[in-house]
């Protein structure tokens, strides 16, 4: 699947999660999944799953597109086969800024991601109380 394709899936599965009857006898494949993306985004409204999808799991530190009106970040998701999906976040604006208009999914990239456990230690301090 393509990046874009792998972000329309994960937002349709957002709305499967979120409706008892959407797409229930439906199988979703990389040959129709553009073909039920469109078809679903006319017929029911995927607003709050496409919002909820474009914030990202994670931030990536990786270098993203930036503008001079909108603030910017590169996020990612984690996909169902385990491969991670980036794009870059669009936020911020003022008053009269929509950063949710920005296509964001068109720039979507695979990445890399290297997961790893650590072990991580941490002090907290306090001053003794002197009788």
């Amino acid at each position: 699947m393509t990046p874009q394709q792998k972000i329309k899936h994960l937002i349709l599965l957002k709305a499967k999660d979120w409706s008892q009857t959407f797409l229930c006898d439906v199988e979703i494949t990389q040959e129709n999944i553009d073909e039920i993306y469109q078809q679903e985004s006319e017929d029911y409204a995927l607003q709050d799953q496409k919002s909820e999808i474009r914030v990202g799991v994670c931030e990536t530190d990786l270098k993203c597109e930036w503008s001079r009106h909108y603030e910017s970040k590169a996020v990612a998701a984690k996909y169902l086969d385990g491969s991670w999906v980036g794009w870059t976040y669009w936020y911020g604006g003022g008053k009269h800024g929509e950063p949710e208009a920005i296509d964001w999914m068109g720039d979507a990239y695979d990445v890399d991601c290297v997961e790893e456990e650590k072990l991580v230690v941490v002090r907290t301090f306090s001053a003794k109380e002197t009788p």
